[in-house]
């Protein structure tokens, strides 16, 4: 079992600003599992938004997201990030960090086996 939990959320009041996500692990070793974020908005589907492979070396990026996002972990500290630059509106969601342990395909949330509990970001405009 790997538990995950997210922090970091919140309120951005205007349109641009910034938030730093984070998704602490405990359990089973975290340097063997790929990480994802993921998120949701009201009355829409689950979306896929960064993720990072185990080492850390590859990441990979939602068209909505690239260039604005970015992911990246620390092994060490058994926890990957996602720092959100330039938040809009259309960013409002919760947001959750996810753990799966092998390859496919790195969009796919059925592919991850862990889930934490989600973190809430609102972007006023």
């Amino acid at each position: 079992q790997v538990q995950l939990v997210e922090s970091g959320g919140g309120l951005v009041q205007q349109a641009g600003g910034s938030l730093r996500l984070s998704c602490a692990a405990s359990g089973r070793t975290f340097s063997n599992y790929n990480m994802g974020w993921f998120r949701q908005a009201p009355g829409k589907e689950r979306e896929f938004v960064a993720a990072i492979s185990w080492s850390g070396r590859n990441t990979y990026y939602a068209d909505s997201v690239e260039g604005r996002f970015s992911i990246s972990r620390d092994n060490a500290k058994n926890t990957v990030y996602l720092q959100m630059n330039s938040l809009r509106p259309e960013d409002t969601a919760v947001y959750y960090c996810a753990a799966r342990g092998g390859p496919g395909d790195y969009t796919e949330g059925s592919q991850y086996h862990y889930w934490g509990q989600g973190t809430q970001v609102t972007v006023s405009s």
